[in-house]
């Protein structure tokens, strides 16, 4: 985030400035304009993602993604079922219908929940390994439709594949180029059946998501522990697609919990704003988070997820929420010492911009530390093959083993993050606070930000091809520079931008690939004012190679 703070951060809007969800719905059927790139096809790390209000999120466009899809299965020899989950994004139940429409038209037999209800990222993901588990043929994958924690006023819409977890750079980059050819040809190639009939075919079945998923936590969490320690939980669905999953979870395993809020309403007018004034449902951020903070002393630990449910948020008694990194630390200090059927060698896997305070936990336990680029997608084969025990992003995205070691997910699951912390809670005595401030007081405190700074579409281009070469400065924050990377060194993939560490402190810079700003991480083992040299240093040795390129 920017330094500037809306007054309206952590209340809630007036009703006039919600959503108008008649208007998003009708302008869901108006047609993009396939000369515009900001209304073409354009998969992230997340998949693809846009409102109808400024057509990038349309029929069309799923219309497109979704026959783009079918032809990408025949291709790669996908035949067996589709898992379709969907969250309470306005959009989402549009995107849903437009999609099935396509899905069954093409003989791609779709497996939807069985009353038409809301299914989480995770619940996708685990049925996907759950399904494929042992197959050679007959594969399944899956589609959410989805755009995570963004303002109401978004839809996403983000594939699968076989393995679980988030398609990689060469599926997306196809089914994206397909996408945009069909809507460059005015859906020409497009097959679909109407709506109402596509829910009666032969390819679309009814599946208690539900049940199988929670049946099968206490394979991955010790639900057991935590209801015979009757820890007092809090939970908060944001109004998003885990809400179904909550009571089962509670009945079933006989905890001691409460969903605070069941409210669900596209307008989302029951969260309080995020840091600019905007609703987002983001678990890791105070001002989104204000409600549940302030009932933090009515649990032992409570936790929320976003809409589609692959987020958390942690909030403790003793010390409100967690940051996302702490909370990885802690989960990651707390899961190698109590999992005694992972592999010996199993590491942690962390994102290139996340706390070096997970390095240190990774020393301090004599695991391995795998380091890769932004995105879930790089840790997939390590949790398919038990190589990582743990893998999690700062962004507030993590997964982990079953307690036998085998996958659980290959996407990010905030139901189990948020669970764990009521596991870790039972078996310690203390909550996850607690622990992380005992992980301080040995490894050291780090004190971590993330900035925007503005940025051309020329100076981006610069950025994220930026190399260790280009960096003529030695020092950081006055301690010599122990290394620049380009590169990821877990895995040699590109960052996409450039990282800069020292002994007590590191920066990473990387463009935004939605706005015209790029993004500064930046951490110190020492105090605010070493974290604000660093973040001086950053945006000078930045420039530097701004004007270097002629960017300036």
């Amino acid at each position: 985030m920017t330094d500037t703070v809306s007054p309206l951060a952590g209340k809630r809007l007036e009703p006039g400035m919600l959503v108008d969800v008649a208007a998003l719905t009708k302008a869901y059927f108006d047609p993009p304009d396939p000369s515009l790139r900001a209304q073409q096809v354009a998969f992230g790390t997340s998949g693809h993602r846009g409102t109808s209000l400024s057509r990038s999120f349309n029929e069309a466009h799923i219309l497109a993604i979704a026959q783009a899809i079918c032809l990408y299965r025949r291709e790669q020899g996908i035949d067996g079922p589709l898992f379709l989950g969907i969250d309470s994004h306005a959009l989402s139940r549009n995107a849903f219908e437009t999609a099935l429409e396509v899905f069954a038209a093409n003989g791609v037999v779709t497996v939807i929940d069985e009353a038409l209800g809301f299914t989480p990222t995770p619940v996708i993901s685990h049925a996907i390994i759950t399904h494929n588990r042992g197959r050679s043929a007959g594969l399944a994958d899956g589609v959410v439709i989805s755009p995570s924690h963004n303002p109401p006023a978004d839809g996403g819409f983000k594939y699968n594949p076989p393995h679980g977890g988030p398609a990689d750079t060469d599926a997306t980059g196809w089914i994206e180029k397909r996408a945009n050819g069909f809507i460059a040809e005015k859906l020409a190639g497009i097959v679909r059946m109407p709506y109402e009939r596509a829910l009666k075919s032969e390819y679309v079945r009814r599946h208690d998501y539900v049940s199988g998923y929670v049946a099968d936590l206490a394979d991955v969490v010790d639900m057991e522990a935590i209801r015979q320690a009757d820890v007092a939980i809090g939970i908060d669905p944001l109004g998003g697609a885990g809400m179904a999953y909550y009571q089962p979870i509670i009945d079933r395993y006989r905890l001691k919990a409460t969903i605070v809020s069941k409210d669900i309403d596209p307008t989302f007018g029951f969260m309080t704003a995020d840091w600019d004034g905007k609703i987002r449902m983001d678990c890791s951020s105070p001002y989104a988070m204000s409600s549940l903070i302030g009932m933090r002393d009515r649990f032992d630990v409570a936790f929320a997820n976003d809409t589609d449910a692959d987020r958390h948020g942690i909030v403790t008694r003793s010390g409100g929420l967690m940051n996302p990194n702490h909370y990885l630390a802690t989960a990651s200090a707390y899961l190698f010492a109590n999992r005694p059927g992972w592999r010996a060698d199993a590491a942690i896997g962390k994102t290139a911009v996340s706390s070096a305070i997970i390095d240190r936990v990774a020393a301090k336990l004599g695991r391995g530390l795998v380091e890769v680029p932004v995105g879930f997608k790089w840790f997939v084969d390590g949790l398919i093959s038990g190589a990582f025990g743990f893998a999690g992003e700062e962004s507030a995205g993590a997964s982990f083993l079953r307690r036998d070691g085998t996958a659980w997910t290959t996407d990010k699951d905030g139901i189990i993050l948020g669970l764990l912390a009521a596991e870790i809670t039972a078996k310690t005595g203390s909550d996850p606070a607690v622990l992380y401030r005992k992980l301080t007081a040995e490894l050291g405190e780090p004190l971590y930000a993330r900035v925007d700074a503005p940025a051309s579409a020329s100076q981006k281009a610069v950025l994220k091809s930026l190399s260790a070469e280009k960096i003529a400065t030695k020092e950081l924050a006055g301690q010599p520079i122990t290394a620049i990377l380009s590169h990821a060194p877990g895995n040699g993939a590109a960052l996409g931008g450039v990282k800069v560490t020292a002994a007590d402190g590191w920066f990473a810079a990387r463009p935004s690939g939605t706005e015209e700003v790029y993004k500064i991480y930046a951490e110190s083992f020492r105090d605010e004012a070493h974290l604000r040299r660093i973040q001086d240093d950053a945006r000078q040795i930045v420039g530097a190679a701004f004007a270097a390129a002629g960017a300036g």
